[in-house]
């Protein structure tokens, strides 16, 4: 927790930092998020290793962007058994939560021979975008994850940013594993985000896309 003491100086500080988290000031940052866009679009794979080692540190190829099962199997290694419970009964509850706003199919037959009907059928793929460093979040994970696992898509792809040495926060790799992530990359920011959208040689484009983020 932060104190702060409060006069006119700290008053301005936090006042600007709070302006600066409006959404009337996002526009200072369209055209650098655009460029990246339409990069990604344009260029592919080739720039999102080229952002994902000027951002993060790291420098991506094809065959070491998508997060495999012994990279996963270490993580589980590398995390308190605690957590991991934690993690399972949180699961539990999620899971629990989102099947009673799960929507279902129906038909009606009406005596003249109309029939009335909603046909409810689950995305082929989503796209969860997961901040990596201190927002590294298992809940944000979960909560993500879930409500696509419960509504029956079949492709759940979790992208994150790696550190500098091509690692993914542990505790957000089990988290993916346990709700049913299918794939796992490791790319973060607005190139990854272009990824899913666009789609690459490597990451195949989702039909929406969902997770926390900033600007």
């Amino acid at each position: 927790m932060k104190t702060l003491k409060i006069d006119k100086e700290t008053t301005n500080n936090i006042l600007s930092d709070l302006l600066k988290r409006s959404p009337n000031n996002y526009d200072a940052y369209a055209d650098r998020v655009q460029a990246i866009i339409d990069s990604v679009k344009e260029r592919g794979d080739e720039a999102v290793f080229d952002y994902t080692e000027q951002f993060d540190g790291y420098r991506l190829t094809p065959d070491n962007i998508r997060v495999t099962p012994e990279e996963i199997a270490a993580a589980y290694e590398k995390v308190d058994d605690s957590l991991v419970e934690i993690i399972r009964k949180a699961l539990v509850n999620i899971r629990s939560y989102h099947e009673k706003q799960r929507q279902y199919s129906w038909f009606d037959s009406q005596p003249e021979g109309t029939i009335l009907g909603q046909k409810v059928t689950a995305l082929a793929a989503v796209g969860v975008y997961v901040p990596g460093g201190k927002a590294a979040y298992p809940s944000s994970v979960l909560m993500n994850i879930v409500p696509a696992k419960v509504a029956g898509v079949e492709r759940i792809v979790m992208v994150t940013p790696p550190d500098k040495y091509g690692q993914v926060t542990p505790a957000t790799l089990v988290a993916a594993n346990e709700a049913g992530a299918t794939e796992i990359y490791k790319v973060g920011g607005a190139q990854a985000v272009a990824a899913l959208a666009y789609g690459t040689a490597s990451i195949d484009k989702v039909d929406k896309i969902v997770g926390p983020g900033n600007i």
